[in-house]
């Protein structure tokens, strides 16, 4: 029977809030490049009905067509399910596609720009191992913190390497805390533990050979949370 680890506090209670930031928590899915439509919404599908919470569209080799068409229809998976669909790094994709939110490098004056210019859409900020960026994109708007590589990592082998301990030390923003970058099932529960809201996933998810199995897998480590719908609607913009 697998154990689950003991929650960080609760996001919804975080004070300075977007409405939908309660919703990172749990398994946070970010898709692989180089997949195909069919390929990608088979993937997805599966990882969803595993129990994935938020789904974060990441595709840097793209065409815009194709970007705009795939996170369309994540757009519609997402809603189906329930779940949050992110954009990484393109608001304006975000904004065309009605996601919930995007993913953005710590650049302060990026994030004040995006939260001016789009003030719906839920931002998550990239920190990787400093704790000043994170408390930099608090400041600058940010609704919600990662840090890592937490491990080596497939998809980013340049990536710097974080501590463990930055996940609870970040917890005092009152920001949910998202850990990144190599995480695999043995390594999850110690980053749960350690403070992290949710667990950001690519290579050991998408990679696996059964994509639901391994999607209950992480999610099993999560305390059950009684839901709150988790998907945009027109009156859950701030």
């Amino acid at each position: 029977m697998t154990s689950r680890v003991a929650a960080p506090a609760d996001p919804a209670r975080l004070g300075g809030q977007h409405p939908l930031a309660a919703g990172i928590r749990g398994l946070y899915a970010v898709t692989p490049d180089g997949l195909g439509d069919a390929r990608l919404l088979e993937c997805c599908t599966r990882a969803l009905h595993g129990g994935v919470r938020v789904l974060q569209y990441r595709c840097k080799q793209g065409n815009p067509l194709d970007r705009v068409r795939q996170a369309q229809a994540l757009r519609a998976l997402t809603r189906q399910h329930q779940a949050l669909l992110i954009i990484n790094d393109d608001p304006l994709l975000a904004m065309l596609v009605q996601a919930d939110g995007v993913h953005l490098g710590t650049q302060d004056a990026r994030i004040s720009a995006v939260r001016m210019q789009y003030p719906g859409l839920l931002i998550g900020a990239s920190c990787y191992n400093q704790l000043a960026l994170a408390e930099q994109a608090v400041s600058s708007g940010a609704h919600y913190l990662a840090f890592g590589a937490m491990a080596a990592s497939l998809t980013k082998p340049e990536a710097v390497s974080a501590p463990t301990s930055l996940l609870g030390e970040a917890r005092r923003l009152g920001r949910p805390v998202v850990a990144i970058g190599g995480i695999t099932r043995a390594l999850a529960p110690a980053l749960i533990q350690a403070g992290a809201h949710a667990l950001a996933v690519i290579t050991a998810l998408f990679d696996a050979e059964d994509v639901e199995a391994a999607a209950r897998s992480f999610t099993a480590l999560f305390p059950a949370v009684p839901g709150t719908p988790l998907f945009n609607s027109p009156d859950s913009r701030d």
